[in-house]
C-alpha cells in the first residue's frame, strides 16, 4: 500500500510511540486522524493543517463510536489503522486486584478489538486496508511484575491473528512488540539498565526502530498475522 493519500488513525498518538508514528505517516502523505484521551493540545499539534484530532475514551462504547462517526464525517474514508494506545501497569500474581486486571484487559485487548471491528467496516468500502497492533515482549515472555499487563498483551496477540483471519484477504493486520524502546517516566536507571541486559544487543532501541517497522508492514502487502519483535531479541532469551 502507497501511504501517500491514505487515511490513517493512530490511537494513543498525542505522545511518545504513537505521535512518532503519526507525524512518520503524516510526513509521508498520508492524513492523519490522531486519537488521544486528555493530551488535546499535543493531539491538535500532531494533527496539523491536513490531519484531525480526535478524543475518546476507548473503554466506553458510546465514545468510541461517536470518533467513528466523526472520523467518517471528516475523512470519508479509513485505509490504515495503528493500534497504539495502551496502558501500562505493575501488579504480581499476588497484589493484582479485580479492578487492575480489567483495566488492563480493557484498554490493551478489548479496545483494539472494537476499534479493529470499527475500522475494517470503512475499510472494507475501498476493499483494501492496514491494521498493525502495538503489543509487546512481554505477551510472549510474560513478565511477573507485571502479569495482568503481560496477559492483555498475549490476549492483544491473539486478537491479532484471529483478526487476520478474519479480515483477510482484503485487510492485512499485524503487530509488532517492542521491547526496551521508551521507558516509563517512573524507571530508575536501575530499572532501564536491566532491562536492557536483557537484550541479546545489549542497548535500548529508538522510537525510529518502531516507525519504520509500521512502515515496513504498511507498505508490504504480503504479510498478514505476523508478529514482528522490535525488541533486540529479548523475546528469544
Amino acid at each position: 500500500m502507497d501511504i501517500n493519500g491514505k487515511v490513517a488513525l493512530i490511537t494513543g498518538s498525542a505522545k511518545r510511540i504513537g505521535r512518532e508514528i503519526a507525524l512518520e505517516l503524516a510526513r509521508r502523505g498520508a492524513r492523519i486522524a490522531v486519537h488521544y484521551r486528555s493530551s488535546a493540545t499535543e493531539a491538535k499539534e500532531v494533527a496539523g493543517d491536513t490531519g484531525a484530532a480526535f478524543q475518546a475514551e476507548l473503554t466506553n462504547t458510546t465514545a468510541m463510536e461517536k470518533m467513528f462517526r466523526a472520523l467518517d464525517e471528516k475523512f470519508g474514508r479509513l485505509d490504515i489503522l495503528v493500534n497504539s494506545a495502551s496502558m501500562f501497569s505493575p501488579a504480581t500474581a499476588d497484589d493484582a486486584t479485580p479492578e487492575h486486571w480489567d483495566g488492563q484487559m480493557a484498554t490493551n485487548a478489548k479496545a483494539p478489538f472494537f476499534i479493529a471491528q470499527h475500522s475494517a467496516r470503512l475499510m472494507r468500502r475501498s476493499g483494501a486496508g492496514k491494521i498493525i497492533n502495538i503489543a509487546d515482549v512481554a505477551g510472549e515472555v510474560i513478565w511477573p511484575g507485571y502479569l495482568p499487563y503481560s496477559v492483555s498483551k498475549a490476549a492483544l496477540i491473539a486478537v491479532n491473528r484471529g483478526l487476520a483471519k478474519a479480515y483477510a484477504p482484503d485487510i492485512q493486520v499485524n503487530a509488532i512488540a517492542p521491547g526496551p524502546v521508551l521507558f516509563p517516566d517512573y524507571y530508575t536507571e536501575e530499572q532501564k539498565q536491566l532491562a536492557i541486559e536483557r537484550t541479546l544487543l545489549k542497548r535500548a532501541g529508538s522510537p525510529r526502530d518502531i516507525v519504520n517497522a509500521v512502515v515496513f508492514l504498511i507498505e508490504n502487502d504480503y504479510i498478514t498475522g505476523e508478529v514482528i519483535h522490535v525488541d533486540g531479541g529479548r523475546h528469544i532469551l
